[in-house]
């Protein structure tokens, strides 16, 4: 079990990640949060009750040597990594003890008596932002201290593109998505979650980049670490891609989807999904995580008509589905019927753009010419994005 009271735990002194701090004398807590730190790939600080002095030991694995002190005393007594820790984990037995300690963010109370009342009390008293119950919820604090070991800020801005009916051109507007984030200067990842497309790295021209594919991420079921997952990508255009082989390999099992796409997010600066029009278990997990979707559709009525049914399936899982519309336009129609038709907000009118086939003949991606109308349009498209966002993705770097 867990509860979430407030927000995320603060960014470690300088930058820099480092270890939790964890404090308790329950030694079969501690055990187990020390082989949960290890699963996470992290090292804690551990410390068994309050010291009595600024000058005390340092924060060690060391056995208890010190009474608990007043609350009082406490709080002057606290020593400097109490404030810094990125993660402060406290045993539900220490709780009464940190009670006067100075209050921050990315304290998690940690106990097993699932049937204890009292426990959202003692939170409260020492500001704690969750309350966690072992062993129900272990997987998510090994996630959590995951997070601290690889030193995770924002999450990527997370945009999936979808076809509104097949040939819409779809994948072609998620590449220049992708490649002119790249060329911004953000952490960019193209994300190819369909396995019938014919790859994304042949659209980039990386067919034969070296660089792992989605069926080696088949048999991921816990964890999976986004620097680990970024450096085994193959890089094209100054972004990474995780697409498909021309392997039997056809799907991925959700698990491992919701795995790899949690580590790509984890990362920063954008991610960008090219999505089939079938929903599956698989896509479902990559939509529950997206931000934003974008619906491609031809101003024809038939192409509106097969997109209408494609947004309501999209829809049950993405709150915020809008519409980009691509000419030329049937007769009666312009890119804000098309988006009236549908019910959904209007991205804007994607660009034709003269030689694009000859250019991904070529092995030039779309939008690579950074002063074409493509590429000019997926750069508007991420500034109203991060401007809604109130700017928070970086580089990523």
């Amino acid at each position: 079990m867990t509860g979430t009271i407030t927000h995320d735990p603060p960014s470690a002194a300088g930058g820099r990640p480092s270890g939790p701090l964890i404090v308790t004398e329950d030694t079969e807590l501690l055990d187990d949060l020390l082989r949960l730190c290890a699963a996470a790939g992290a090292t804690p600080e551990v410390h068994h009750s309050v010291p009595e002095s600024r000058s005390s030991p340092s924060w060690a694995l060391t056995p208890a040597a010190t009474p608990a002190t007043s609350p009082a005393s406490s709080a002057s007594a606290w020593p400097a990594g109490w404030e810094t820790a990125p993660l402060v984990l406290v045993g539900d037995d220490a709780a009464r003890r940190v009670r006067g300690a100075v209050r921050r963010r990315g304290v998690v109370l940690v106990g097993r008596d699932q049937d204890d009342p009292g426990v959202w009390q003692r939170a409260v008293e020492i500001g704690a932002d969750h309350v966690l119950m072992l062993p129900d919820g272990e997987q998510w604090l090994v996630d959590r201290i995951a997070d601290v070991a690889e030193g995770v800020g924002r999450p990527a801005l997370t945009v999936g593109v979808i076809g509104g009916r097949g040939g819409a051109g779809a994948s072609t507007l998620a590449c220049a998505l992708a490649v002119t984030s790249a060329r911004e200067g953000l952490r960019s990842l193209l994300v190819d979650a369909d396995p019938m497309g014919g790859g994304l790295d042949v659209l980039l021209g990386g067919e034969t980049a070296d660089g792992l594919r989605w069926p080696a991420f088949a048999a991921s079921r816990g964890r999976v670490g986004g620097g680990a997952l970024e450096e085994s990508l193959p890089e094209l255009h100054a972004l990474r891609v995780l697409s498909w082989d021309r392997g039997d390999c056809v799907s991925v099992p959700p698990q491992a989807v919701r795995a790899v796409l949690a580590a790509a997010r984890r990362r920063g600066g954008t991610v960008v999904v090219d999505l089939p029009r079938r929903i599956d278990d698989g896509v479902a997990e990559v939509l529950a995580q997206l931000d934003v979707g974008i619906l491609v559709v031809p101003a024809e009525l038939r192409a509106v008509a097969a997109a209408g049914r494609v947004a309501a399936a999209v829809g049950m899982v993405l709150r915020d589905l809008r519409v980009a519309v691509r000419g030329p336009y049937a007769s009666g129609l312009d890119d804000r019927e098309v988006a009236r038709l549908l019910g959904l907000p209007l991205v804007g009118e994607v660009p034709v753009e003269s030689g694009l086939l000859r250019a991904t003949e070529s092995r030039r991606p779309p939008g690579t010419p950074s002063r074409g109308p493509l590429a000019r349009f997926c750069r508007e498209f991420w500034e109203r994005a991060l401007a809604e966002t109130d700017g928070r993705v970086g580089s990523g770097s």
